[in-house]
């Protein structure tokens, strides 16, 4: 590798590293661990690029017959009995869990959080700028060092409690969709995928092992996103098999929670944990990005799957219950950890009645998941911890999990898990707007290299956005009737509210103040993969190339 491997292009081999540059980049991009990833790229990345053509022959099947199924050809899977492999020390109680982005601050507040876990997020919590891939890099090594710290302008300092006491770090890599166009590997750019995963493990992979059982952070752990089939599934088996090979890892050493964020992984959790039974930990049910891959796969098959405004649609609608109750049933039949999702909702240190509310509601959103029968669940914030925590203490006790009850009972149907219009709710003038404010807001933060953001005193990230323009994709092309206004939802209207909310925008912030932002780049990218003709699957796809 040559010397200025972290600034502009240079290369090894075939092996081409087109960064700009970043701090301590030569810490990560070592010559071995380039090596390393150029394997993985040349062993899987021909078998990645199949299943996303899968992905789209898959839904234009949907676009066919406006339906889903269980598999027939894996029935047999379903109604087998096997288990997956016992959960390692550090994951079998996983009742709180802790998310965010791999920033140095994120990563101390959330090792020193009190989660049992801390979801290390390269995916939709982060935006893939080289500075923050690379960087997400050097803060887990350092944090496992023990040398990360951190101090605000204000001369605020943030240090890591002892080891013992720390979160259990699950790293997250990107979705099998993203390239990472900054290396480049004989001349094609390697699976985002494949990069994080594969810088991780290259380099820490050992360091962990050789803690001892004993420690929070024994062993690589990671979450696996935007999973579509268990043939997906199988593939990240087969990169872990070959992984832990190469380094002399012993196998089995890595366990992976997959994500059910898509509607057709719905229909395959028993076929995804098969896949990855001697790899597995666990399934989560990640209801942001399920509810974007109902409208994404969904998007023109009729009245009966639009969904009304994204604030009106909870757990305790029926076809998310049913998502839930399948997702505790499958994982406990199968001694896995059955994971809850994320509430958006996030407290506020500023305003006390903001504060109360969100507690509430969080509150109220991890009871119903404890008394589902989830062995765990996520907050995005230090200070639900202790609330989420409290929640799932009260149902089990002095117990690390509750794999040993059989979830709620009853069948799980199709039907139950498409029924959208049995949720009830409306679509709304006040939920477009909603939709757009979030929108442009969102998208402008991450091209600025911010992935998680508090908007509204919620917390959003790549999901949530997805979930706002593929809405207004959908109401426009389905002649919705905006039913607060009596207005169709048109691309017209959409784009009064764009100009309407740069405006806002430009007043609240003064002219110096929007200038400084990339207001109006986020407006013409929001309005693009909101307004198009042709969907495009994910806004991150059009999105890269804005990014350093």
């Amino acid at each position: 590798m040559a010397e200025d491997q972290g600034s502009g292009a240079s290369a090894t081999a075939a092996v081409t590293v087109a960064g700009p540059p970043v701090d301590r980049a030569e810490e990560v991009l070592t010559a071995p661990a380039l090596a390393f990833v150029a394997g993985l790229h040349r062993a899987f990345d021909g078998r990645r690029r199949e299943l996303l053509a899968r992905r789209r022959e898959r839904r234009s099947e949907i676009a066919r017959t406006g339906t889903l199924d269980f598999l027939p050809g894996t029935a047999a899977v379903r109604a087998a009995d096997w288990r997956v492999a016992e959960a390692p020390r550090a994951l079998r109680d996983r009742r709180v869990e802790i998310t965010g982005p791999t920033d140095r601050k994120m990563a101390i507040n959330a090792l020193n959080s009190g989660a049992k876990v801390w979801l290390a997020d390269f995916e939709d919590a982060t935006s893939p700028t080289w500075e923050n891939v690379l960087g997400g890099q050097i803060n887990l090594t350092d944090a496992f060092e023990g040398r990360i710290d951190f101090t605000t302008p204000a001369g605020k300092a943030y240090t890591l409690r002892p080891a013992a006491e720390l979160a259990t770090v699950v790293v997250r890599p990107r979705g099998w969709h993203l390239d990472e166009r900054h290396l480049l590997v004989d001349g094609e750019p390697v699976a985002g995928a494949l990069l994080d995963f594969g810088l991780y493990f290259f380099h820490n992979a050992a360091r962990l092992l050789a803690r001892g059982a004993d420690d929070p952070n024994s062993g690589p752990y990671f979450y696996l996103p935007k999973t579509e089939s268990h043939l997906e599934a199988r593939l990240w088996n087969d990169v872990f098999t070959h992984a832990q090979a190469e380094l002399g890892i012993p196998y089995g050493t890595i366990r992976a929670t997959v994500l059910i964020e898509t509607i057709t992984a719905a229909f395959e959790m028993d076929e995804i944990l098969h896949e990855l039974r001697d790899h597995a930990a666990g399934l989560n049910a990640g209801r942001w990005d399920y509810l974007f891959s109902l409208v994404k796969n969904f998007r023109d098959a009729g009245a009966h799957h639009i969904l009304p405004d994204r604030n009106s649609v909870t757990m305790a609608s029926p076809f998310m219950a049913a998502y839930a109750r399948l997702l505790v049933r499958t994982c406990h039949r199968r001694g896995a950890h059955a994971i809850g999702g994320m509430a958006a909702f996030i407290p506020s240190r500023k305003d006390p009645e903001v504060n109360a509310a969100a507690l509430e509601k969080v509150r109220a959103d991890k009871d119903r998941e404890a008394g589902q029968g989830f062995d765990g669940s996520w907050v995005a914030h230090p200070d639900l911890v202790p609330v989420a925590r409290a929640c799932f203490d009260a149902v089990l006790g002095g117990r690390p999990h509750q794999k040993d009850a059989p979830g709620p009972a009853g069948e799980v149907t199709a039907g139950q898990l498409l029924d959208i219009a049995g949720a009830g709710g409306s679509c709304t003038r006040r939920g477009l707007h909603n939709a757009v404010q979030v929108g442009i807001r969102y998208i402008e933060a991450w091209l600025r290299g911010l992935g998680a953001v508090a908007i509204f005193h919620m917390m959003e990230d790549a999901a949530t956005a997805e979930i706002s323009r593929s809405q207004i994709w959908q109401w426009i092309h389905n002649d919705v009737v905006l039913a607060d206004t009596g207005e169709k939802a048109t691309a017209e209207l959409v784009r009064r509210l764009v100009a309407d909310e740069l405006a806002a925008l430009r007043s609240g912030l003064g002219d110096e103040g929007y200038a400084a932002g990339r207001w109006d780049e986020a407006a013409r990218l929001f309005e693009q993969v909101a307004l198009d003709e042709e969907f495009v699957d994910f806004l991150t796809l059009p999105a890269l190339p804005l990014l350093d």
